[in-house]
């Protein structure tokens, strides 16, 4: 399609792709000065791809004076609105991009650059991870699940103990790391003057304590909020309190005693052997607001602590075993060698003797 002779632009335009030639021949100074230059003149956005840059300047080029980029340039910026307004009504959306083309007459050499619209935002597409199929999935896990067998059925018993290890202390990492969530951090000691007793005064309040027949349990999940709650609730009525820990590991009694103690505010009597601990409220107890501190699990995360614990417990056990067989096997295996060893040496000396015996 051929406009007015005057400014000689020559469009072509070919389905599946877009190409702009622009032919500038004579005078660009009235181009630019021309009302209706606006109308024509417009700025454009390729696809894909435009026509090979020439980087001398055309024969018809060679009188024409040089045009001022930043002229140019607001011509284009006026342009840009209107003539993407009239390129959406010819072309499809799929040719249209951010991109836009400018002429720089930089060096006396006519060049044809694309720079991109800052105001429009550009989306860069991410890259898809690659989802793994049903069948993928279920053939891995057969995969391992075989590699797993084979290592079992192994006829060498060292190949069947490592394996057992192996999988022991990878449970025994996971359980450290479930353990990790539930520990509470402690807050700073609070300063407070403890009330002194006298020796009548601890016999006395022992005496009362073993007499009385209400007591806190602390069972399997340990000190959490329901106990330092009840000793509140025992200590409203009652000077002291008597927490019973069944069952009780050896040696864990004291650290029940100091984390009651730390968390109730109240002041230990006495260490029973039966693993009961006698509490007294003090002389100056107020029943405080809050009875179950924060800084302290609920019943069902207590629970859940004492199952990894337990867990723990057992698997540590279980990777001393592994390794003391271990230890037995590669001893057995070193005795049976040496024993070897010594047979045939054995043998060598029996084939000589009777040849020394001959030849005496």
């Amino acid at each position: 399609m051929l406009l007015e002779p005057e400014y000689r632009f020559i469009f072509w335009l070919r389905r599946g792709r877009l190409s702009w030639l622009f032919c500038l021949v004579e005078d660009v100074a009235a181009i630019a000065s021309s009302s209706t230059a606006t109308s024509h003149f417009q700025s454009f956005t390729p696809h894909k791809f435009i026509q090979p840059r020439t980087y001398s300047t055309p024969r018809h080029l060679s009188r024409v004076p040089s045009v001022s980029s930043s002229g140019f340039l607001q011509m284009q910026r006026s342009n840009i609105i209107g003539s993407q307004s009239i390129l959406r009504n010819w072309l499809h959306a799929r040719y249209i991009s951010n991109a836009s083309v400018e002429l720089r007459t930089d060096s006396d050499v006519v060049r044809f650059s694309l720079s991109k619209n800052d105001d429009i935002s550009t989306t860069t597409k991410s890259q898809k991870k690659k989802v793994m199929s049903k069948k993928a999935k279920v053939n891995e896990l057969r995969f391992y699940r075989l590699k797993a067998k084979k290592k079992m059925n192994s006829p060498n018993p060292e190949v069947r103990i490592r394996y057992k290890l192996e999988k022991a202390k990878r449970k025994e990492t996971w359980l450290i790391e479930k353990l990790r969530k539930f520990d509470m951090p402690k807050p700073p000691a609070e300063t407070f003057d403890p009330e002194i007793l006298t020796e009548e005064e601890r016999h006395y309040l022992k005496r009362t304590g073993e007499r009385k027949k209400h007591y806190v349990p602390v069972g399997r999940r340990g000190v959490f909020g329901g106990v330092v709650l009840n000793m509140h609730l025992h200590w409203k009525n009652h000077e002291t309190v008597k927490v019973i820990c069944k069952p009780c590991q050896p040696g864990k009694i004291h650290e029940y005693a100091e984390e009651l103690a730390r968390l109730s505010k109240g002041i230990v009597i006495e260490i029973m052997p039966n693993n009961t601990i006698i509490f007294y409220r003090g002389k100056n107890y107020v029943q405080p607001k809050v009875m179950s501190p924060p800084d302290t699990l609920s019943k069902a995360k207590a629970l859940e602590k004492y199952r990894y614990e337990q867990s723990l417990e057992h698997t540590s056990q279980f990777i001393e075993r592994l390794e003391k067989e271990l230890e037995e096997y590669h001893h057995h295996v070193a005795k049976f060698k040496k024993r070897k060893e010594d047979a045939a040496k054995d043998a060598k000396v029996n084939m000589l003797l009777p040849t020394d015996i001959n030849s005496a």
